[in-house]
């Protein structure tokens, strides 16, 4: 085989490839495709929303405006005509090729976080991730919007930190 049918082979050989979309679009982007018989993948997970009335878990994308599609090269440029995608995405010159592997990673991820609480609640022993108090470990003393008050064990000190540099130990 010479270099041009090694490419031509290696396009024609279906992959996963990543679509970006118009904001928002990326459910009805999905369905779209998937009537098209086109396997499509959008990572969800379920985030708080907050409108004035409640707070609501909604089911969002993981990654927003991006979508993984499982089709051959050739036929990835008839995807741009579709409805709400925008563009794919290219690497180095090529459409991003995304590895199985990396697929299954991601669906992995979310099926061990489904109903999973990130949430730092009262007693929750922490570490601090991020900043100059890095890997400091401690209690919840105290919740706010946006902050935690910490006692930190070895230190015998209270501080207060942001929520999202905190992690459960």
């Amino acid at each position: 085989m010479t270099t041009g049918e090694i490419k031509k082979d290696i396009n024609n050989k279906a992959a996963w490839y990543v679509v970006y979309t118009a904001p928002k679009a990326e459910k009805q982007v999905q369905q779209r495709l998937t009537e098209q018989r086109i396997e499509v993948f959008l990572p969800l997970h379920l985030a708080p929303r907050k409108w004035s009335d409640r707070v609501k878990l909604v089911e969002m994308p993981l990654f927003p405006s991006y979508l993984f599609v499982y089709t051959q090269q050739s036929a990835l440029y008839d995807l741009v005509r579709v409805s709400g995608i925008t563009r794919v995405i290219y690497f180095e010159g090529q459409p991003a090729r995304i590895r199985p592997q990396e697929i299954k990673a991601i669906r992995q991820f979310l099926e061990y976080a489904n109903g999973r609480s990130c949430r730092v609640e009262l007693d929750d022993d922490v570490r601090v991730a991020i900043g100059p108090l890095k890997d400091a470990a401690g209690k919840v003393i105290k919740v706010g919007k946006k902050y935690a008050v910490l006692l930190l064990d070895k230190l015998g000190l209270q501080v207060q930190v942001a929520l999202d540099t905190v992690v459960k130990r």
